[in-house]
């Protein structure tokens, strides 16, 4: 998938160019960042990356980045449950993954399970809609925030 992530990136470049939209600044970092990660991050956690990485990219810039992108259909925006949004690179195979959300820290975690791909197409095909994506969200509790058993 690392490939296709990087071949995300040239067609994403390349839509905003080839829609005489301006590339450059802003918009070239949260592409690179959305990129480099393996899962979904909010627009505040992008700008945080950018500032660590050198780059002052204006929270603003960051947003507006981020809803051209989402317009242009280049990625995915989810709502996993609280209140923010995230968003990772929308993929042209349609590859995509799920995600389990801590409810202590928030920390969000990538899975992808080939049952449950199944089983939603099974359930996509008894509906009387026609179904464009569709996004499980599992909420629990991980690892670094369990509390230790008593055993």
């Amino acid at each position: 998938m690392a490939s296709e992530v990087s071949d995300w990136q040239a067609r994403a470049l390349g839509r905003l160019r080839g829609g005489g939209r301006r590339t450059g600044g802003a918009r070239d970092a949260v592409i690179s960042v959305l990129d480099r990660h393996d899962c979904a991050v909010s627009a505040q956690e992008t700008s945080e990356l950018l500032g660590r990485e050198g780059l002052e990219v204006g929270i603003a810039s960051v947003y507006r980045a981020l809803e051209t992108l989402h317009s242009l259909g280049l990625v995915r925006r989810l709502e996993l449950g609280d209140g923010v949004a995230r968003f990772e690179p929308a993929l042209p195979s349609g590859e995509h993954h799920h995600h389990v959300v801590c409810e202590v820290c928030g920390q969000v975690t990538p899975f992808h399970d080939d049952g449950l791909e199944a089983a939603m197409l099974s359930v996509e095909a008894s509906l009387p809609h026609s179904v464009s994506s569709h996004e499980v969200v599992i909420h629990g509790t991980c690892a670094g925030c369990a509390e230790p058993s008593d055993a």
